[in-house]
């Protein structure tokens, strides 16, 4: 077998375990980007746990069929790079959703997250969603807020309470 073939053979194997493997992967047409600004967004990507990687179509297709994922809008023609979520599955959706506004040369061409394909438009949503930690942060804030109005509360009529005891104690001390 030819080096090349083993090669092939070896991507073939590494698309398949990130696409198994990642919560997310987001599929982007990177055509027009300049070196300077595919370092930027390669760069964020790192920062946030989010692993950046342009691919030969032919090979992820071989990837994507042998694990069952269709390609059945024609995502892989074309420039193609494909930004895996490890951890956060929104991620890779609003670092490149940024990037895309800023830069307004590529855009996406679908995502696939626990193994269903979304249409460009569906990635654009996913990446309006918030954070993990967004979610965690407003969930703990609602759960904060009642506590924090029985307690205001109850230190009202804590305060009301001395109040009234102080003045029934200056009133004794007057009748007396």
């Amino acid at each position: 077998m030819s080096s090349k073939l083993e090669e092939k053979k070896i991507i073939v194997e590494e698309i398949k375990n990130k696409l198994q493997n990642s919560q997310s992967a987001i599929i982007i047409d990177y055509k027009g980007l300049n070196v300077e600004q595919a370092t930027k967004l390669r760069k964020e990507c790192r920062e946030n746990d989010v692993d950046y990687k342009i691919y030969k179509n032919t090979l992820i297709k071989i990837a994507a069929n042998e694990i069952g994922l269709e390609d059945k809008e024609g995502v892989f023609e074309g420039p193609t790079a494909i930004a895996f979520g490890m951890k956060d599955p929104v991620a890779p959706a609003k670092i490149l959703k940024k990037y895309i506004g800023e830069f307004k040369k590529c855009e996406f061409k679908a995502g696939i997250v626990d193994g269903e394909f979304y249409t460009a438009d569906e990635v654009v949503k996913l990446a309006d969603l918030p954070s993990k930690e967004e979610l965690i942060a407003k969930m703990l804030g609602s759960l904060n807020a009642p506590i924090s109005g029985l307690v205001r509360s109850l230190s009202g009529i804590i305060g009301g309470l001395g109040i009234v005891l102080n003045a029934i104690k200056e009133q004794k001390a007057n009748e007396a």
